[in-house]
């Protein structure tokens, strides 16, 4: 095996920052300091933003430079819906090959997504809800389905906590439909039941970021005993 180039490292970095969090949409990315944190040239720095900008996560601009793009609320629906579409056939074909170890571990991260609600940080409950969502669709054995789900990931990957935070009722709404997902799975539910759950799920989440960007004093979420319930 050979170890990763460092362009490669500097893309890993600079994409986990963006998808955490620390670099929020906006955020200028001045190349020789990420270089010097590095401890590399701005060479593999450059190659790394430009492999970033082809995914749509960093943009360019003459006399501004290189910065993690802005939220486009046109872009965030046109890839929701995208994803509803190929995530939904991707778990439906991932479900039969799911073994029962795998299961296991997709219940298990629910139940700290669950255990989130209380004290809601959406930075750990996108993290985790991504890892929840990849044992979905992980065994999908066909790769051209798998990569077009990757690519609709990479593009949310800088939305995915904002939207969170703009909804964070939805995250109540979310952790128990994922486990009506798992239990179709383990049922053996068939495979058209499995995509549409999961095509709801996304479409749902898309509805809830929707209807806050029209009414935002009404899609907070609302207390009560365990942290709150959102309106549906």
């Amino acid at each position: 095996m050979t170890a990763p180039s460092k362009s490669r490292l500097a893309y890993d970095w600079i994409k986990q920052r963006i998808a955490d969090g620390s670099y929020s949409p906006g955020y200028r990315l001045v190349l020789g300091q990420i270089a010097q944190e590095l401890g590399v040239s701005a060479v593999p720095v450059r190659e790394a933003v430009r492999l970033l900008e082809a995914e749509g996560l960093v943009t360019f601009e003459r006399n501004v430079g290189a910065q993690v793009a802005m939220v486009d609320e046109t872009e965030y629906q046109h890839t929701m819906q995208t994803l509803a579409l190929v995530e939904g056939y991707a778990a439906a074909l991932s479900a039969p090959l799911c073994a029962p170890e795998s299961l296991a571990r997709a219940r298990e991260i629910n139940a700290e997504l669950t255990s989130c609600l209380d004290h809601f940080e959406p930075n750990r409950f996108t993290a985790l809800n991504r890892e929840f969502h990849e044992a979905l669709f992980t065994h999908c054995p066909n790769p051209h389905v798998l990569d077009l789900v990757h690519r609709g990931w990479n593009r949310l990957s800088a939305l995915r906590t904002s939207t969170f935070s703009f909804v964070p009722g939805r995250a109540h709404e979310s952790v128990r439909e994922h486990e009506q997902i798992l239990d179709l799975v383990a049922r053996g539910a068939p495979a058209l039941e499995v995509e549409l759950a999961v095509r709801e799920h996304r479409l749902a989440t898309l509805r809830a970021f929707l209807d806050h960007k029209e009414n935002p004093c009404d899609s907070a979420l609302t207390p009560g005993r365990s942290g709150g319930r959102s309106r549906r």
